[in-house]
């Protein structure tokens, strides 16, 4: 089963079941998504409330290369005693589900990652993207934030298991121009 989601240039979302060929297009992407749903014969749970003001929602995910899943003994401090705002989540990786304070997406994250990486030693790197080349939402405190957040954390991570440190990054970033 396959459903796909398209953004169209006057604000309305089309959705269409690849295998039954239903299509709705509609003004309130969540109602697009619900029919498709409901056409596939798929639970739907609609999102949550958004988070207060000066908060923000994201997933944090060990995506270690190795054996160990949520139980693995490198997680049980974390697992404990999470940050506040976090709740340890099994995704067939460590997982935690936070919501927490920044002025923007990428401090609240940075935030929590430091502070994982002081209290426990370990390095969150991925924010559970699946298919970080899709790129819809609004705005840097939205999902285009978390694939920016999630790119970063896994470019950062993977550029370590290499061999490149922090000044390479810098440099690579300060090459781009980014202010």
């Amino acid at each position: 089963m396959s459903l796909s989601f398209r953004r169209n240039p006057d604000g309305t979302t089309t959705g269409r079941n690849v295998d039954t060929g239903f299509t709705v297009t509609d003004a309130d992407e969540e109602e697009v998504k619900r029919r498709l749903y409901e056409d596939a014969g798929w639970d739907y749970t609609p999102p949550p409330p958004p988070a207060p003001p000066g908060y923000h929602r994201f997933a944090l995910v060990d995506d270690w290369f190795g054996d160990g899943g949520f139980d693995d003994e490198r997680y049980a401090s974390l697992r404990e005693n999470p940050p506040d705002g976090c709740i340890p989540v099994d995704w067939g990786s460590f997982a935690l589900q936070c919501e927490r304070p920044g002025a923007t997406l990428l401090d609240a994250v940075a935030d929590t990652v430091a502070e994982i990486r002081r209290e426990h030693g370990l390095v969150m790197n991925s924010l559970g993207i699946e298919k970080p080349d899709e790129w819809f939402g609004e705005g840097m405190n939205g999902y285009k934030g978390e694939v920016v957040a999630h790119l970063l954390l896994a470019a950062v991570y993977r550029a370590r298991l290499i061999g490149y440190g922090r000044e390479d990054l810098l440099r690579l970033l300060d090459a781009t121009g980014v202010e």
